[in-house]
């Protein structure tokens, strides 16, 4: 059994994604913020933790992370608040990632999106800006760091199902990058049982292949 840490477990996806580990077995603590999402998130199979990120000192940070075996980050600001984009999926992500490593969580991995990166185009007078800079500031860091790292990158978000089949790095996207939520969570699921991944970017969208053969490398 893996013990398995889920940060912003109240999303669409954590939420997914903790009962898809939650039903193989693995021992997994979501974090939230808002106690209201308490039953929630005990639904899943996972143990709720609330826990405010971007109120959080590394110190503690590192002590609700220790004596697990693996960090999912999938927090976020939602949005609107510039601050608090940063304050959020920049800096407390970041603080997440020092926490890991002090508390000796070897594995990490980041839910990014689909052309996460400095060169993400969003110009500054445009709502997506802050959220832009701040996952590509996040995403680099963690690139420096020791740990096991894995940034997935999915297109854009749906509620669609997820059929897990996936094209991972498709070269052509004028069809669009539409990703289902679903299938988020059982490619992170995957990764997270893949220690081959590590140190690797992977964006993806809903595609052909199985997630399985998807994740390999090479494609």
């Amino acid at each position: 059994m893996t013990r398995i840490a889920i940060i912003g477990g109240h999303g669409k996806v954590a939420l997914e994604l903790a009962r898809i580990l939650a039903a193989d077995g693995e021992d997994v603590t979501s974090f939230f913020r808002n106690p209201d999402h308490t039953e929630d998130v005990a639904a899943t199979g996972a143990t709720p933790s609330v826990l405010d990120v971007e109120h959080t000192t590394p110190a503690e940070l590192a002590g609700a992370l220790r004596g697990h075996d693996a960090v999912v980050w999938s927090a976020g600001a939602g949005g609107g608040n510039p601050d608090r984009t940063y304050a959020v999926d920049r800096d407390a992500a970041i603080r997440s990632m020092d926490a890991a490593a002090e508390a000796g969580v070897g594995r990490y991995i980041m839910v990014s999106y689909f052309g996460a990166g400095p060169d993400h185009g969003a110009p500054a007078d445009n709502s997506f800006h802050a959220y832009a800079e701040a996952k590509a500031a996040a995403d680099q860091y963690l690139r420096g760091t020791d740990l096991a790292w894995t940034i997935l990158g999915p297109g854009s978000l749906t509620d669609g199902p997820g059929n897990g089949l996936i094209d991972v790095n498709p070269a052509d996207t004028s069809a669009g990058t539409a990703t289902s939520r679903a299938n988020v969570a059982l490619v992170t699921a995957a990764v997270l049982g893949l220690p081959e991944t590590a140190g690797r970017t992977i964006e993806f969208r809903d595609g052909t292949l199985p997630v399985a053969a998807a994740l390999e490398p090479g494609n």
